[in-house]
């Protein structure tokens, strides 16, 4: 009998959690439906509780995928035996002029050695292009980043363009996707998972909680707060239809109290400004934070 009525508690708080899930499901849909763009969620609270919306679509990643770039330079330079201080020689070619990159511009001549933190700091704070595709270079190229993060048990996604590859070409965009829920799962892997040593992994994670970009996205709702985010954001320029490819926030939020949950919201093909696509974000952002935390 004892057995029958813990059983039936068990039954009743699962009932009670999926009815808190559809009703959050319900006001993301709200949030979305008048908007002239395909939108995608996912997020993963404490490690366990799962909610996605509009999860079954292939979302352009944009700069979203230099987060997973960063975990398979981390898991490179573990393998050979090197450190963030290894100097990474940069030739003025690799500088390309017409894409954005705050690393051409400080060093426009190139013929430069930095560090690989510090080429990382310029993908993940500032979501440098030509950094990026300097460490794909030096790291064996898209094809080894995808390799690792599949080796994570994530595989609902694909990396096979460079940013260079994607500025000559910007149907390539669409084959760098991911589903919110493959994202959402490895910013998971970042803070749940020993993935690295403590100090690279921490950096990985104090890199992304000093982001410059995208404060106007999942970060906004926790300005002036002691709520710490940390996130990578992707954004794409316009499709022959003018539509935006792709405006896009990944990462995870962490409470005084202790909680955490990691969110992914994509917006594809949207007509909308820029703004509103980076306030569809904040609104899907403060949505899920007060439904944690109400």
């Amino acid at each position: 009998m004892r057995i029958f009525f813990l059983l039936f508690s068990i039954i009743l708080c699962l009932s009670g959690l999926q009815a808190q899930q559809s009703r959050l499901q319900q006001q993301i849909r709200q949030l979305i439906e008048s908007k002239k763009a395909q939108v995608g969620v996912a997020v993963i609270i404490n490690g366990q509780d799962t909610l996605t919306v509009n999860n079954d679509v292939q979302y352009p990643m944009m700069s979203v995928f230099k987060l997973h770039q960063a975990l398979a330079v981390i898991n490179y330079i573990e393998k050979q035996g090197l450190s963030l201080d290894t100097p990474v020689y940069i030739r003025k070619e690799q500088l390309h002029p017409n894409t954005y990159s705050p690393l051409r511009d400080k060093y426009p001549q190139g013929n430069i050695s930095l560090p690989i933190r510090e080429l990382l700091t310029y993908t993940l704070q500032l979501s440098d292009n030509n950094a990026c595709d300097i460490l794909f270079e030096y790291t064996g190229g898209t094809e080894a980043t995808d390799r690792y993060v599949r080796s994570l048990g994530i595989n609902d996604f694909r990396i096979c363009a460079t940013e260079e590859d994607m500025h000559r070409d910007l149907n390539l965009c669409y084959q760098n996707w991911t589903s919110p829920l493959a994202a959402a799962c490895l910013a998971n892997k970042l803070i749940e998972c020993q993935l690295f040593t403590l100090t690279n992994q921490d950096f990985i994670k104090e890199t992304m909680l000093t982001c410059e970009t995208g404060k106007d996205r999942i970060p906004k709702p926790f300005s002036g707060t002691s709520i710490r985010t940390g996130h990578k954001t992707g954004t794409g320029d316009r499709n022959e239809k003018g539509e935006m490819i792709g405006c896009n926030d990944v990462g995870f939020i962490l409470l005084p109290n202790g909680t955490y949950y990691t969110l992914a919201v994509f917006v594809c093909n949207s007509s909308e400004t820029d703004q509103t696509n980076a306030q569809i974000i904040a609104d899907i952002s403060e949505t899920v934070f007060r439904f944690i935390q109400p």
